[in-house]
């Protein structure tokens, strides 16, 4: 399945990527297709974590979703069909909620965490695990109630605009005194509505994929 990776970016940066470890947190608009993208990129050490189940109002975006698994466990449905794009990765998938109480349990030798998951003190205390364990992060901002997908980017949380959850953010990590830049993919576009958070495919998809893109960069570009 990787011939066109292997004549594109060579079979020494496709090695590079099937060693990478990965933790992805969340599985919903943003992580499915992160965690798509990294399956078919190459990536075969993957831990992703999410509590959810498939819900009826996830069929509009998230890549887990279809008539078939409402009701099911979204890792499980993850974990599934990465085995069924690549038999040879390796998925370990938790059905749990990340929080200070049980995130170092974690193992410390990820080499990137994706942080696509929805709750503001769960992205902190992914900071702080990845830079206490010198891991590289991104995490995913707001991208509910927005429609221009060219309107992502990644950058970091300092740089971030029009984006109330990175302000909530930026201002957690300087009341816990975290150094040094904190790369995330953000929306600059303002929020078209306010109140229920509503979405459509194109932003958050556009999000996983960037999120991988840019690990992928980072890979291919070391020396």
């Amino acid at each position: 399945m990787d011939d066109r990776i292997v004549s594109l970016i060579g079979k020494d940066n496709l090695d590079k990527i099937r060693n990478t470890k990965i933790l992805l947190v969340g599985c919903g608009g943003v992580g499915s297709f992160a965690f798509e993208g990294l399956i078919r990129s190459g990536f075969q050490n993957i831990t992703v974590i999410d509590k959810d189940k498939v819900d009826i109002t996830n069929l509009n975006r998230q890549l887990v979703a279809n008539l078939k698994t409402i009701g099911l466990s979204k890792v499980d449905v993850a974990s599934k069909k990465a085995k069924e794009i690549n038999k040879n990765i390796k998925i370990k998938a938790l059905e749990e909620f990340l929080d200070e109480n049980n995130i170092n349990s974690l193992d410390k030798d990820f080499d990137f965490i994706i942080d696509a998951c929805d709750t503001l003190k769960t992205k902190l205390e992914l900071i702080k695990f990845a830079n206490t364990n010198h891991i590289k992060i991104i995490t995913s901002l707001g991208m509910g109630n927005r429609v221009d997908a060219s309107k992502v980017k990644i950058t970091t949380l300092d740089k971030t605009s029009n984006d109330p959850l990175a302000k909530r953010l930026r201002k957690l990590v300087k009341e816990n005194k975290i150094n040094g830049k904190i790369k995330v993919i953000f929306s600059e576009e303002l929020p078209v509505k306010k109140g229920t958070v509503s979405s459509i495919i194109t932003v958050p998809g556009t999000a996983g994929l960037l999120i991988v893109s840019y690990i992928i960069n980072e890979i291919i570009n070391l020396s």
